[in-house]
């Protein structure tokens, strides 16, 4: 989808998207909207949900609790909120879940930093009859029936978002390479455990692919394992002019984000690096305070790009040290996930509710479409 056009549609659907928060809240058919209405006008239903959130460190997740604050006073709810300290704290999130189970709450809206990891805990809440609605993140192995619904970026799309902006300024650059002038392409994932993430790191690194092959360059990828083997169409590295090299920190912390940026940026081929979340681009930008070689020129540095937002990113691209970065509405999918928790609990259907991505530059900050999403 070319940028011009995608913009609109995601102008459009943010609008939408307002339009229902301000109105009823709801995210599905019409019937689901009346009686998100009649939920908001109707005083406290008496239900009571668990949530349990990937971390309460990062300013992303502190907007999507100010979602389901706003979820609540609509709605009439209760939400008790957990996390563990940090995403990668998986065993730490898998014992909240199960002590969420316990307490035998009305639903559980989850975001699992591990999914593979709470397979077993969502077992225990379908036995126990407790819905779980996933946000931000899907379970794709969860038991049949455990999950009734996602709220989530389609990740898969908005990595390519990224990608899709990146190349235009780099694409001389790689038009320019041969297997004896490579050029390398770097990304900064937090892990390769959770779902969203490896859609989105696969996302970039697809559509990257695509763009660079369409130019008449063959592409290896290296680095993490997992991105490595989920990647169709790359060549060897030998046969490659362009690499795109895929760095994971061994936990999700800035300072080891920022070891796997250094990694790629030192390299003297590097011309472009992408920081796939909030964690890994302030990862590149810490990575950048010792080496100094970010620019939004390609002919004087690196080109950055990142995701999600607070205020070292939204700095970065004020400042040039990034050309751009996508974010997501973390507040939205909050709000989103306790609106459909009520609904189930109100004995409705409901069906997953994809969440768009947002390119932003230092020229669409203050954008109606984007500002509201740009926490800090």
């Amino acid at each position: 989808m070319k940028k011009k056009v995608l913009a609109v549609l995601l102008s459009a659907a943010m609008v939408l998207s307002l339009a229902a928060c301000g109105s009823n809240g709801g995210g599905g058919d019409d019937a689901a909207s009346d009686s998100g209405t009649e939920s908001s006008e109707g005083g406290n239903k008496g239900y009571s949900f668990q949530m349990i959130v990937k971390s309460f460190q990062s300013t992303y997740w502190q907007a999507a609790i100010q979602g389901v604050e706003q979820a609540k006073a609509e709605l009439g709810v209760e939400v008790e909120a957990n996390g563990p300290a940090n995403e990668s704290d998986i065993a730490d999130q898998v014992q909240m879940l199960d002590d969420a189970i316990e307490k035998k709450p009305d639903g559980i809206a989850l975001a699992a930093c591990d999914t593979k990891s709470v397979v077993d805990s969502l077992s225990k809440a379908l036995e126990a009859g407790i819905p779980v609605v996933c946000f931000d993140t899907g379970v794709d192995e969860a038991p049949e029936g455990s999950v009734l619904a996602t709220v989530a970026t389609d990740n898969v799309a908005a990595g390519a978002v990224a990608a899709e902006n990146m190349f235009p300024v780099i694409e001389e650059k790689v038009k320019a390479a041969t297997t004896d002038a490579k050029v390398r392409i770097g990304e900064v994932n937090q892990d390769a455990t959770a779902l969203n993430i490896q859609q989105r790191g696969q996302g970039f690194i697809d559509k990257m692919l695509e763009l660079c092959t369409g130019a008449g360059k063959k592409v290896a990828v290296v680095g993490n394992e997992f991105y490595v083997n989920a990647t169709e169409g790359k060549v060897d590295e030998k046969e490659a002019e362009v690499i795109i090299e895929v760095g994971v920190p061994a936990q999700t912390t800035v300072d080891l984000a920022s070891t796997e940026a250094q990694k790629i940026m030192s390299k003297d081929d590097t011309i472009a690096i992408f920081g796939s979340n909030q964690t890994t681009a302030e990862g590149v930008i810490t990575a950048n305070q010792t080496l100094n070689k970010l620019s939004t020129d390609p002919e004087k540095g690196i080109i950055g790009a990142g995701f999600d937002a607070g205020t070292p990113q939204k700095e970065a691209i004020t400042n040039g040290q990034f050309i751009g970065s996508v974010t997501q509405s973390p507040l939205m999918m909050g709000y989103e996930a306790i609106v459909t928790l009520t609904k189930v609990a109100d004995g409705e259907s409901v069906s997953d509710i994809p969440m768009d991505g947002y390119w932003y530059t230092k020229d669409t900050m203050e954008d109606d479409n984007i500002a509201p999403n740009l926490y800090d």
